[in-house]
């Protein structure tokens, strides 16, 4: 892959209503919040302008409703460097919808109503398959329905364009999905979704990552928060540290790391380097607030690296 490669982005489009509390509520219990905002989400849209704003040539396709927020998501993604011409317009439904709520730690919980999303069929997926031909890279999450995922991975081995899949949130996958990923990024609760493996320290990654191995997947790259990312390539393993940055909230920290990651490789950064690019992207998007208005531009986190020596 070369500067001039090619990235897909398939997934969801929200909206997030955020709110901060000092505590999450328990059931039963009202809290009351510190700070309300509205801002742009839904992971592959967080993952779209992860990568767009670090500078991939990139091609965005899902799903909004024909409303207000969905038309103004569309140009907040044109001007991230995103080609929405794959985004499509869905009559009768509204756009995505995400509640957050994030507590005084910068630890979050979601709930999420699809919305549009949910209109990102395989007959949605056959629309745009042209553009998962012609990438270098196809980049999904879970947000979106579980059989386009595969028609996706499966029009993109077709066409030797490289997978890689974010599985979240958590999903029960079948063999014959991750037979197709080339590349697969989950956080520690998503890894013993997967393989049945806590993954409590670098043993377990080890062991959870030889289990989706075993499974036909050539690259592993656990993210384990604070602690960095266990990157495993055919069984070869490593834990490669993160940043110490304090955390305002963690909202899209995964996202940043993942559009920022396929980003560096497709910029033929070898694959620690690609970890670490990915580690301050996601280092500055923790220390602000929100969804998309975290996440870094290119020159931000060249920036940050430089600082970091």
């Amino acid at each position: 892959m070369s500067k001039n490669a090619k990235l897909a982005v398939l997934g969801s489009i929200n909206a997030d209503h955020i709110l901060n509390l000092a505590h999450f509520p328990r059931p039963g219990e009202t809290v009351i919040g510190q700070n309300y905002q509205v801002a742009f989400g839904g992971k592959g849209a967080n993952q779209a302008v992860a990568a767009g704003r670090a500078g991939a040539d990139i091609a965005f396709i899902g799903c909004v409703g024909a409303d207000d927020i969905g038309e103004r998501i569309r140009e907040q993604l044109t001007q991230d460097n995103i080609d929405t011409t794959p985004v499509e317009v869905v009559e009768g439904e509204s756009t995505g919808v995400a509640m957050i709520f994030v507590n005084g730690d910068g630890e979050n919980t979601i709930g999420i109503y699809s919305g549009a999303n949910a209109a990102l069929t395989p007959d949605c997926v056959a629309r745009h398959q042209l553009v998962i031909a012609g990438a270098d890279a196809l980049l999904m999450q879970l947000e979106s329905p579980l059989e386009s995922v595969l028609a996706a991975a499966t029009f993109a081995r077709q066409h030797q364009t490289q997978v890689i899949l974010n599985p979240a949130p958590a999903t029960p996958l079948s063999d014959e999905l991750l037979a197709l990923i080339d590349i697969i990024t989950p956080n520690e609760t998503e890894a013993e979704s997967l393989t049945g493996i806590a993954v409590n320290n670098d043993e377990d990654a080890a062991r959870a990552a030889a289990a989706l191995h075993a499974k036909g997947i050539g690259t592993v790259l656990i993210t384990l928060g604070r602690r960095g990312v266990w990157l495993s390539e055919q069984g070869d393993g490593q834990r490669i540290a993160g940043f110490s940055v304090k955390a305002i909230d963690t909202i899209a920290a995964g996202d940043t790391f993942n559009g920022a990651f396929i980003t560096a490789r497709l910029e033929q950064k070898p694959m620690y380097d690609a970890v670490r690019f990915a580690h301050a992207a996601a280092a500055i998007a923790v220390t602000r607030s929100g969804a998309q208005p975290s996440v870094p531009w290119r020159a931000e986190i060249d920036e940050f690296l430089l600082q970091q020596g």
